[in-house]
């Protein structure tokens, strides 16, 4: 998929801040660890992903209660839905210096009920023009998201004739939307109810 990035800055995708705390020292611990088990930014973007996709469960799979949103709180307590597992993969990218964003899908059910906005994230390896879409909400029963530059192996393939939606914009920070929802809600079930059925575009620097 072309994406279409929202910063006209390359360096903004590798900007720290309040949701992307890269910064943050148990970020930085966590990312000097996986790239300890690397030998460069293609294996160390591989083994991020797999630790988000894997190590940290998605809340809506695990029944976690716990609604968090800033990276460091995400590893903090292994617990999050897509977006907070997008912020920590990203922040784990931007540690190492591997240009990351955010993007989003519109998804529904099997009859096109229900739509909801879903994150992931995109990045591009130093040296390279591509940016590749990468899904670490978490595998199970039905979904296989894998990490891929090439062939996108995502969590949910989008379904246009339901009314699916592949937003093909690239965020440098997370969509008011997104964050909106996450902060706004004390718990899951009320996350669930405050979750975006779509998204538009929002002027980004």
């Amino acid at each position: 998929m072309q994406l279409i990035p929202q910063s006209t800055e390359t360096d903004a995708y590798l900007v720290v801040d309040d949701v992307i705390d890269h910064d943050h020292p148990l970020v930085s611990e966590t990312a000097d660890a996986l790239w300890g088990a690397t030998g460069g930014a293609y294996s160390y973007a591989k083994v991020a992903f797999e630790f988000v996709r894997d190590a940290i469960p998605h809340s809506a799979d695990s029944g976690d209660p716990r609604v968090s949103w800033r990276a460091s709180d995400v590893l903090r307590t292994r617990n999050g839905i897509c977006y907070a597992k997008s912020h920590a993969l990203v922040a784990l990218l931007r540690a190492r210096g591997i240009q990351a964003g955010l993007c989003y899908q519109r998804l529904t059910d099997d009859d096109g009920s229900n739509p909801v906005v879903h994150g992931l994230i995109a990045l591009r390896l130093p040296g390279s023009a591509h940016w590749a879409r990468q899904d670490p909400r978490g595998n199970k029963p039905g979904v296989d998201a894998r990490f891929s530059l090439a062939d996108e192996q995502l969590a949910f393939p989008v379904r246009p004739e339901l009314g699916e939606v592949d937003y093909p914009e690239l965020y440098a920070t997370p969509h008011p939307a997104a964050l909106e929802a996450l902060r706004d809600s004390a718990d899951l079930p009320a996350l669930r109810r405050n979750l975006p059925a779509e998204i538009g575009k929002f002027p980004v620097g």
